[in-house]
């Protein structure tokens, strides 16, 4: 007989409702991200197949001016950088540890607010079948270095300038929704 313990999911709760506020056209998506988080098969865990959390991290330069991005060697596309939750609960601290392994970047710090949420499908690969991810972005930022390492998990990284990730088509559309929602909140300030 196994013993269920409940997880005290209150802050996830709290930051998706907090998300659906900030930006109310994308209330539907903050819904869906809290009924996977209500769901009793652990969202946690890549083997749910039937979608689970990731985490990204928005990298940006000291300056706020510039996007460190991932040429990502499984998907063949430029995007920003992450990975699974593995179990790991805390979802910022997923997006930060996924920056750190991911550029060699020593001295990155998170902001604890929810940037973007998304919800875009993996195809198949390497025997594992197709899958929704629900990738949970924060802001991340850099310390005093931005000399960055490429891990095996890219082909290559690269600074980009924000301006240019907003304007550019051949860029995902969400990373392009990340730019203008970056430079919109630049500007409130």
């Amino acid at each position: 007989m196994s013993l269920h313990i409940p997880v005290d999911h209150g802050p996830l709760t709290f930051a998706f409702s907090a998300y659906g506020q900030r930006h109310p056209d994308e209330s539907a998506t903050a819904a869906q991200f809290q009924a996977l988080l209500d769901d009793p098969d652990d969202p946690f865990l890549r083997d749910r197949l039937e979608g689970h959390f990731t985490a990204s991290a928005w990298l940006v330069d000291c300056s706020g001016q510039r996007l460190l991005m991932t040429h990502h060697r499984k998907l063949g596309l430029w995007l920003q950088l992450g990975g699974h939750a593995d179990g790991d609960r805390d979802l910022a601290r997923v997006a930060l540890r996924e920056a750190e392994e991911e550029s060699g970047l020593a001295g990155l710090w998170v902001e604890p607010a929810i940037f973007d949420l998304d919800r875009h499908w993996i195809p198949e690969h390497k025997g594992v079948p197709g899958h929704w991810h629900y990738d949970v972005r924060y802001v991340v930022r850099t310390g005093a270095s931005e000399a960055f390492t490429v891990s095996e998990e890219s082909h290559a990284l690269a600074w980009r300038p924000i301006v240019e990730v907003a304007r550019d088509a051949a860029y995902d559309a969400s990373l392009r929704r990340m730019a203008r929602k970056w430079l919109g909140r630049r500007s409130e300030a």
